[in-house]
């Protein structure tokens, strides 16, 4: 009957252990977790991060279960082992089968660490929720098409060409899924018009439903893009003009200055980057 009872007392030990490790390593994560919400400011803060705390303990206290399971059983089966040994006719053999507890609390030991693991590895964020987060939840945005969406750079190119850059197509139906978005460009003709209409349809720009042609505007002068902005008032205006997003810091909320070479911040609410895609990390 010894053999039993030493059992029982692996079993509850192996039971200790593994939810020891479980609750260590979940306060560990929730406590960097914690620390790490509260680095971001609260425009930024996504909701999702606050539930997936919480869906993780709940994880953590299924998994618990999961792991006194097995060893409920094991304890059940030597219970029963230890009962037999007590007739006479099983003798030593029955003895010999019953394995010590402490031999159980390596193989425990590895399973809980294996799991919690498993449930702590670092979750990468998606496209989508980079984007939000980066236009802090903004919902109109306003952005040029020459050097940010185009391969062209000045309304002269567009009179013989107009190409959609393909790193830039998968940030760009992001921020159509999430933002009510519109194009604006200056070209020199109507021939020019219908030339950045098509590269942006074969591109597939307006398939994913956030954009429609209506949406994208066309003027004749650079200050007739900077009165389309003012009139739309977005949250965010990304443009290429150093100038114009000079003069519009005072009136949008928010700016993005795409250039390939580094400039001084003109103000607190305008941010630069070589490129959309690089801006949100993308690439």
């Amino acid at each position: 009957m010894s053999s039993s009872g030493g059992s029982g007392g692996g079993d509850d030990d192996a039971s200790k252990l593994d939810l020891f490790y479980l609750i260590k390593r979940f306060g560990a994560y929730v406590t960097f977790k914690i620390g790490d919400l509260f680095s971001l400011s609260f425009n930024n803060l996504d909701i999702r991060t606050i539930g997936a705390v919480a869906g993780l303990a709940v994880a953590i206290v299924f998994t618990w279960r999961l792991l006194r399971s097995p060893n409920d059983s094991q304890g059940r089966q030597r219970k029963r082992q230890g009962a037999t040994s007590s007739n006479p006719g099983a003798g030593t053999h029955s003895n010999a089968s019953v394995v010590p507890s402490d031999a159980c609390l390596p193989s425990d030991e590895s399973r809980a660490q294996n799991v919690v693991d498993e449930f702590f590895q670092p979750v990468k964020p998606s496209l989508g929720q980079i984007v939000r987060q980066k236009l802090s939840e903004g919902r109109k945005v306003t952005c040029r098409l020459l050097g940010v969406i185009l391969e062209e750079s000045t309304p002269e190119e567009l009179q013989n060409q107009a190409t959609v850059r393909s790193s830039v197509l998968e940030v760009l139906l992001e921020v159509t899924k999430f933002c009510d978005l519109y194009l604006m460009e200056r070209v020199l003709d109507d021939e020019s018009e219908k030339r950045v209409l098509v590269a942006l349809e074969e591109a597939g720009v307006f398939t994913s439903g956030g954009l429609v042609k209506d949406k994208v505007l066309f003027s004749s002068t650079e200050n007739g893009r900077s009165s389309f902005v003012r009139q739309l008032e977005p949250d965010w205006h990304i443009d290429t003009n150093h100038e114009i997003v000079s003069q519009l810091a005072r009136f949008i909320k928010y700016q993005l200055h795409i250039s390939p070479y580094k400039t001084e911040r003109t103000a607190a609410n305008v941010f630069s980057a070589p490129s959309l895609e690089l801006f949100f990390g993308s690439v």
